[in-house]
């Protein structure tokens, strides 16, 4: 009887061993299976989870725009005043929702090439009103006379056409005008061999980005999706050193197994440079935990205080010998029009640059850019992209419309959040194909782990108890 009970504690206690031992071999063990499924459903090919959404977002995508509308445009031209704006918006578009095209893989160098397409389509639901609703906004073909045209003497005849077409500092736009394209008054009637049509994002329908060569992942999973080449360049050819370097991916996606401590790089066409997200929470969405990546302040940042930015600044008089920070100059990818690039309301920007402007409220919730990355496979499931339009103007003695004016000014023109979160179906599909079995995974490894143990040291205190006893 006593020998029965003995052998039996004996016996639970090697099967709790052998549990423990079979969860804690399990942990590594399952650890490579799950390294080695998202290796292979990560990699830019025909038949991976990666691929499907690479080629075509599952993901309904949405451009907001919000127009800062000029209050005082004649008294700014006359008296070179602050100039007082108000935004009004969203205008939403949905965006990127056709699938990607002339999609070539190259088994020489592991990388895929392809075109995206661009499309805009109108939402009046998640809008405040119509495209055709009308704004006070800069002259923006006006405003770049002094910027492509330096000599007095051209200005001057050029000048001649501003006032003939009755053109100014400041014009009245609609919304589908001032975002996709007009015909302007005064370009119609330059004679030059330029195109008259004019708009912040003019042409974008009918057109694609790229092309873009990234590669694969097939030979080195770390590389899956970093871009290769843009437009057949592997640099843009813009800025000095290495901030000409196309460096990242397009930020839909990152190389699998994203660490806290990462920096995400990621290549933006919007600002024709690189830039970089880095760790800042980790959140819930949509029950699949993400790690969040923000764009920082310093990656805007002047390069007194940032030296990684000293190829950014061109231009010294604007910049106020490169001290000033907030704005970048992205003339150099624009044809030399005065465009300039910040983060909405010019959140991070010095006060030099936003002085002059008043109506502006920075908010770091509303205003900042940030991606919500799945760590395991590097997919952005959620993200916002929020960027201003601004254009420099500066006085031109030669031109009546700019004349008055006393100061060089950065005028927003517009800002946009484009934004995308998986949806609901989707999120549902991922945590099946992928969170839910390495959820179970580790659930089973942990059962496996915690029952063996309990059950070993159970089994073996009632042992030793039994024995101690029988001692007596």
């Amino acid at each position: 009887m006593g020998c029965d009970r003995n052998c039996g504690l004996i016996a639970g206690a090697v099967v709790g061993a052998v549990l423990a031992v079979l969860g804690g071999v399990l942990m590594p063990v399952g650890d490579m299976l799950i390294e080695k499924t998202i290796k292979k459903e990560v990699v830019l090919e025909n038949g991976t989870i990666a691929y499907q959404n690479w080629v075509k977002t599952g993901t309904e995508v949405y451009r907001q725009f919000w127009i800062f509308d000029v209050q005082n445009a004649e008294e700014v031209e006359k008296n070179s005043s602050n100039i007082k704006v108000k935004q009004r918006g969203p205008y939403t578009y949905r965006v990127r929702y056709l699938a990607k095209e002339n999609v070539i893989q190259n088994s020489t160098d592991h990388t895929v090439s392809f075109m995206q397409p661009n499309e805009a389509v109108f939402e009046p639901s998640m809008s405040v009103g119509k495209e055709s609703d009308t704004f006070t906004v800069l002259n923006l073909a006006v405003a770049t006379v002094p910027h492509l045209f330096t000599t007095s003497f051209i200005q001057g005849m050029l000048n001649l056409i501003i006032k003939r077409s009755n053109s100014s500092m400041f014009q009245t736009r609609t919304v589908k005008e001032l975002l996709w394209g007009y015909l302007d008054p005064f370009l119609q009637m330059v004679q030059y061999n330029i195109d008259k049509t004019v708009g912040v994002f003019y042409p974008y329908n009918g057109t694609a980005d790229g092309e873009y060569r990234v590669f694969n992942g097939k030979d080195n999973i770390s590389k899956v999706a970093i871009i290769d080449t843009y437009k057949g360049k592997k640099n843009l050819s813009y800025w000095p050193s290495y901030c000409d370097m196309i460096n990242g991916t397009d930020a839909a996606s990152f190389p699998p197994f994203v660490e806290k401590s990462r920096v995400l790089q990621f290549f933006s066409s919007d600002i024709c440079r690189s830039i970089y997200a880095v760790f800042e929470s980790e959140i819930n969405l949509k029950g699949i935990p993400v790690y969040r990546f923000v764009l920082p302040a310093k990656a805007f940042a002047s390069p007194v205080q940032n030296p990684d930015n000293h190829c950014f600044c061109t231009e010294t008089v604007v910049s106020h010998n490169c001290t000033s920070y907030g704005v970048l100059d992205i003339s150099k990818c624009k044809e030399g029009r005065p465009a300039y690039i910040s983060l909405p309301h010019f959140l991070h920007a010095s006060p030099d640059v936003s002085e002059p402007i008043e109506g502006l409220h920075p908010n770091e919730e509303e205003h900042r850019t940030y991606l919500d990355v799945e760590p395991i496979t590097g997919f952005t499931l959620q993200f916002a992209k929020r960027l201003q339009v601004n254009m420099l103007v500066k006085p031109a003695s030669r031109i009546d419309a700019l004349k008055n004016l006393k100061r060089n000014y950065i005028v927003p023109i517009l800002w946009l959040n484009e934004t995308g979160t998986i949806g609901d179906e989707k999120a549902k599909l991922f945590k099946k194909q992928v969170t839910g079995k390495i959820n179970l995974l580790g659930l089973v490894e942990t059962i496996l782990l915690s029952v063996g143990v309990v059950m070993f040291l159970a089994f073996m205190i009632s042992y030793c108890a039994c024995r101690t006893k029988k001692a007596r």
